[in-house]
């Protein structure tokens, strides 16, 4: 699933003692009627809304885990993927942009050397 909006706010990375870490932010949909949206990221996912600032429009793509503990249910928005949402805005944020494509060879045709290919 993907999400646009506005960053509203980035809290600080928390760090637990088996070593896991998670950092959770805050995007405001641009509808008529906003809603703010709660994202998690974990581990090295961290990274990708560290040079994210307030106010920036992003895009998240995520995952929704839910889970039951003592009769209660749960959900969870578990981004994997922050970028800018401006088309032409460069590179994703977190990402590297793609290598760009190496011009292939012209390829002669004029040749009518047979070759043993059955098409």
């Amino acid at each position: 699933m993907e999400l646009t909006g506005k960053l509203k706010v980035k809290m600080d990375e928390q760090k637990f003692d088996s070593g896991f870490f998670k950092r959770e932010f805050v995007v405001t949909t641009q509808e008529q009627y906003p809603q703010d949206v709660k994202f998690e990221l974990f581990k090295e996912k961290c990274e990708m809304i560290a040079n994210v600032n307030d106010g920036d429009m992003i895009k998240v793509l995520f995952d929704i885990r839910g889970n039951e503990y003592n009769g209660k249910y749960y959900n969870n928005l578990v981004a994997w993927k922050v970028e800018g949402a401006a088309a032409g805005a460069g590179a994703p944020q977190g990402e590297m942009p793609p290598a760009p494509m190496a011009a292939a060879a012209p390829i002669d045709l004029s040749s009518e050397e047979e070759d043993d290919l059955p098409f």
